[in-house]
């Protein structure tokens, strides 16, 4: 099968790069498995195909071997269109779906400016005690510690480093609200990712705003694609309010 540069295979590049630039990345055959030694977090250590490469059985039980070998849970995340008999293979090797998820794209002059928020400031941090309030912030969005360690502000600092955006929205009184971030640039492809607002500031727009202005930012630099995920409905229609749109469908699958 022959694969040209739709956007499908486009987004799935910019996965593999993003893999790529973990601390420790894995080269297992056709698949790149990205590792952080920081973290044991399955949604920072897992791997992803290469499009359009040939997989066969025993990569599959290679890259379950190199998961092992690094103490980690074996699990992939790609666009579907991409690697269409993979599944299968993960499925024979014990894997099981844990989402479907429709990524949402949106290029330059699509992205629409929402209305200003009232006593909102956006902007990138550009401390280490900001990037700490930014990650705490989407870390209690998402149910998580909302703490930040220091693994992950150095992680975030380095992501900003590479070129990777990141947007935090403080309040005049100058509490974080939220925030979220993007990934640097590969073949001028961004994923944008960790849109979090804390809950006594939900259902004003504010993820918008931030969705806006990290998309904004990311063009400037002269990314032409952004894409990103939403978690559910209510999310999606914010995107979709500053110009995202329905593209493909990408796959989470893990091994228990």
């Amino acid at each position: 099968m022959r694969f040209t540069l739709t956007m499908d295979v486009r987004i799935q590049q910019s996965v593999v790069a993003n893999l790529s630039r973990r601390p420790t990345p894995v080269e297992v055959g056709p698949f790149v498995l990205g590792m952080d030694p920081t973290t044991s977090s399955p949604h920072i250590n897992y791997a992803t195909p290469r499009p359009g490469a040939a997989i066969t059985g025993a990569d599959v039980a290679s890259l379950v071997a190199a998961f092992r070998a690094a103490d980690r849970r074996p699990r992939l995340e790609y666009v579907i269109s991409c690697a269409p008999g993979l599944e299968a293979l993960l499925a024979t090797a014990g894997f099981v779906v844990e989402a479907r998820h429709i990524y949402l794209l949106c290029v330059p002059g699509a992205v629409r400016t929402p209305p200003a928020l009232d006593h909102l400031d956006l902007s990138e941090p550009d401390t280490d005690v900001q990037r700490a309030a930014l990650i705490g912030a989407q870390n209690e969005a998402f149910g998580g510690d909302p703490v930040a360690s220091a693994a992950d502000v150095a992680r975030l600092r380095r992501q900003q480093g590479a070129g990777g955006v990141a947007v935090i929205a403080v309040t005049e009184g100058g509490t974080c609200a939220g925030g979220g971030g993007a990934a640097p640039p590969s073949a001028a492809v961004s994923e944008v990712s960790g849109i979090a607002v804390r809950t006594p500031y939900r259902r004003r727009g504010v993820a918008g705003a931030i969705t806006a202005d990290i998309t904004r930012r990311l063009f400037a630099t002269g990314a032409d694609v952004a894409w990103l995920e939403a978690s559910g409905e209510d999310s999606r229609r914010a995107y979709e309010r500053v110009g995202y749109r329905p593209a493909g469908q990408r796959l989470y699958i893990a091994m228990n």
